[in-house]
């Protein structure tokens, strides 16, 4: 309770520091890693960026995509040009001109910046071509069926050439954007605050003056303070906190299907830590074999979400229905450990720094004892555990991802040899030709067949351990009207009220 107080007291100095301006304060599961959208990794700094950024597309809740900072794309006949063009009256927060020319340089330095993170989401555009001031045309290298998929998120976020150019690396300090509301001041595990552009294109959507982002990653102190009026929206609810929140007539309930996973990655050969019993395939195996995806759903989750062994959700159109999780099987675990000359190997699990993941490590150690393995577990702080990954600095990692429209984006980054986000290093060639294939051809049974066939080489590899689908859940003050979920999670505040 003491946690919930200094939440509450701070929201309550932030609402006297601005007066009578209406302000939406909204809790997060984590505090965000940079808010540069290049380098950006981050599930909570998505939802920031919502906010502060607009793409040059996006997505609605029936994963359409939708305008943005474009109006209509265009492709040529072979596949390979994408002619954009642009809305017209847009300027950044700086009160510079949202152009071609801007659009031109935000995509080149998401190809060409060190440390970029969305580089290999459009790694196939060759150049970016200003065609007049609102029409730009993207050459490829080949075709891509992927791409516009790709610019309804960080890839198609576009910034302020003069405000990148003049902060240079210290940009994610005080980003400059498109988007609805514009930055002003950011304390780290505290706060995020925004306020509203008066010059935002859109501006008769946007209702609120200002937002505060407060990273709570207690999930029981993030419903306390909307309980009590210290915040107003609350996301990525646990299921078991469910009931709660329906027996409270002043709260409102928001479920819908996500289009990520959650999942175990595991160190396949990023540096010493893979020279260890994790580095065994057989040792992966049994890791696998020794858990039951359904018991830890039921115990943490009340059953709610959806056990799998791959990346795209079932509702998808890609989803491979032959690929189900395999059947908890203790012996065989026992007998492949025996076979790869560790009968009872020392393993780590890192995990994100919350109450539920906490509580899955628990169990998974509880379950694996069963087999023989040695599970010691370490809570991390989440923007921390991912450099942790990064580095290799790790055995096994609970990491879950949110989920994109298009397949590739649940699997590229993760599965393709020198991938941003394969943490484990995994190097095929056989899967990053079929993954590469993939993004060649445009019909949904072609592609399919190609994942499939690179999803067999993962699931015996095991570079990651696909274990359910999870619901966004969201949870709002009855106060706050107008809020539309949308499958990838994302809190979008357009059309969203707040009563006085």
């Amino acid at each position: 309770m003491k946690l919930a107080l200094t939440t509450l007291a701070l929201t309550a100095a932030i609402g006297l520091s601005t007066a009578q301006a209406q302000t939406l304060r909204i809790g997060l599961a984590e505090d965000p890693d940079a808010l540069d959208p290049t380098t950006a990794r981050t599930f909570v700094g998505r939802i920031v960026f919502a906010s502060l950024c607009d793409k040059l597309f996006d997505i609605n809740a029936k994963l359409e995509v939708v305008p943005q900072l474009a109006t209509a794309f265009d492709w040529s006949a072979d596949g390979k040009e994408l002619t954009i063009k642009l809305r017209d009256g847009v300027v950044f927060h700086d009160g510079e001109k949202m152009d071609a020319a801007a659009v031109k340089y935000s995509l080149d330095r998401h190809l060409k910046m060190q440390g970029s993170f969305r580089r290999a989401e459009i790694s196939v555009v060759q150049s970016v071509d200003v065609v007049d001031p609102l029409t730009v045309k993207l050459t490829l290298a080949s075709p891509f069926s992927p791409l516009i998929a790709a610019l309804t998120d960080r890839a198609g976020m576009i910034v302020s050439p003069k405000a990148a150019e003049a902060a240079g690396a210290q940009f994610a300090n005080k980003p400059v954007c498109a988007g609805p509301f514009r930055f002003v001041e950011r304390v780290a595990q505290d706060r995020i605050v925004l306020e509203r552009f008066a010059n935002y294109w859109d501006k008769g959507r946007i209702h609120v003056e200002r937002v505060v982002f407060q990273p709570i990653p207690d999930s029981t102190v993030r419903l306390a303070n909307l309980q009590a009026g210290g915040l107003e929206l609350i996301e990525r609810v646990p299921p078991t906190d469910v009931p709660q929140i329906k027996r409270n007539n002043r709260l409102v309930l928001s479920l819908s299907d996500e289009l990520g996973y959650q999942g175990l990655t595991l160190n396949v050969a990023n540096g010493d830590r893979a020279k260890g019993p994790i580095g065994d395939k057989r040792v992966r195996e049994a890791l696998e074999l020794a858990i039951d995806r359904t018991v830890i759903n039921q115990v943490v989750y009340n059953g709610d979400y959806v056990p799998t062994a791959q990346p795209i959700p079932p509702a998808n159109p890609y989803h491979m229905a032959a690929v189900k999780p395999a059947a908890r099987d203790v012996e065989r675990a026992k007998a492949l450990l025996r076979e790869a000359g560790h009968p009872a190997p020392k393993i780590e699990l890192m995990v994100p720094n919350s109450p539920d993941a906490r509580q899955i490590g628990e169990i998974v150690q509880s379950m694996v004892k069963e087999a023989g393995i040695d599970l010691t577990l370490r809570a991390t702080e989440f923007a921390t555990s991912l450099n942790a990954a990064e580095k290799g600095d790790y055995d096994m990692y609970l990491l879950g991802w949110s989920g994109r429209v298009d397949p590739d984006g649940n699997i590229y980054s993760f599965w393709k040899t020198g991938g941003p986000l394969n943490y484990s290093k995994l190097s095929n060639a056989q899967v990053d030709k079929l993954i590469d294939d993939a993004r060649l051809v445009n019909k949904v049974d072609d592609r399919r067949k190609l994942y499939e066939q690179a999803m067999g080489i993962i699931r015996a590899e095991r570079s990651i351990i696909y274990l359910w689908h999870r619901k966004n859940i969201v949870a709002h003050t009855n106060k706050l009207s107008g809020y539309t979920a949308v499958p990838d999670g994302i809190l979008r505040l357009q059309d969203v009220k707040l009563a006085n």
